[in-house]
């Protein structure tokens, strides 16, 4: 089942994927209300069909209140970055507000020209959990999702820490939708790709991670407690960007693609920060 959050004539809405169509439920549903059993939407009451071109597309959780990301986590990825492989993750923070849904502007800052593409696979967690072992990991999965882990790279290298270049507004999507985890049994399978203007520039198999889906809950779980809704970020294949000689930034009118089998395309364009967004915010 494919589950998206989307606003429809100026409200929150939450409804099964359906072809072209989105099926909403009926008001105040939403994905958070469904955990952790999001099987109970087979069998909620819907509104009409609606085409997706009439809504404007969400983060399927549209607010999440944990967004942890696992940095250089694809064997190549890591490789090509000069990187070590690490005795544990290598996980960062991102804040909410730095998220767009599918077909939503990812926005380059006025501070820089390096915006970078990261394509990966986001894990979302459907029951709260803490110290979870690798062997139970699954039963708190809820479904998957495609992420862009939009990167500011040179706000990212200013010091050791990521999370300047990471926290832009607007610099990330997630979506298109969830799909829930009984439709995926097998996610070490998945085979993801990113493209920029219908140029591949990443692909890659998730069985590439260097630290493992299971693994990784079992990590982040035990520092910190994890909720229904909290979304975790799994690593980008080779291919970035700031890969390239010379790097191959993001530029405006850019259209990003993450495809992920089984799970779908997350598709964005790419929009200069315009001077209204770019004033002095103080209130």
């Amino acid at each position: 089942m494919r589950i998206a959050s989307f606003e429809l004539e100026g409200r929150l809405r939450t409804g099964r994927v359906e072809g072209e169509e989105l099926v909403p439920f009926p008001p105040g549903v939403t994905i958070e209300s469904l955990l952790p059993d999001l099987s109970r939407a087979r069998d909620l009451p819907t509104d009409a069909p609606v085409p997706a071109g009439r809504v404007r597309w969400l983060p399927p959780v549209p607010r999440p209140a944990k967004i942890l990301c696992a940095g250089a986590n694809f064997e190549p990825h890591r490789v090509e970055m000069g990187r070590p492989r690490p005795d544990h993750p290598l996980i960062f923070a991102r804040f909410a507000d730095g998220l767009v849904g599918h077909e939503g502007p990812l926005m380059r800052p006025r501070e820089s020209e390096a915006l970078d593409y990261e394509g990966e696979l986001a894990v979302i967690v459907g029951r709260a959990c803490r110290r979870v072992r690798p062997e139970d990991s699954r039963s708190v999965i809820a479904g998957f999702c495609a992420f862009d882990d939009g990167t500011v790279r040179d706000w990212q290298r200013h010091t050791s820490q990521f999370t300047p270049g990471k926290n832009f507004p607007n610099t990330a999507a997630l979506g298109p939708w969830l799909v829930t985890a009984d439709e995926i049994p097998d996610p070490g399978a998945l085979e993801l790709q990113t493209r920029v203007n219908g140029e591949v520039r990443q692909s890659g198999r998730i069985s590439e991670l260097t630290f493992s889906i299971e693994t990784l809950l079992a990590y982040v779980s035990t520092f910190t407690r994890l909720e229904p809704g909290d979304v975790l970020a799994t690593g980008t294949p080779a291919g970035v960007g700031a890969a390239h000689d010379p790097p191959r930034w993001l530029r405006p009118a850019d259209v990003v693609e993450v495809e992920i089998s089984q799970v779908g395309t997350l598709r964005n364009r790419v929009v200069q920060e315009g001077p209204a967004e770019a004033e002095p915010n103080i209130r």
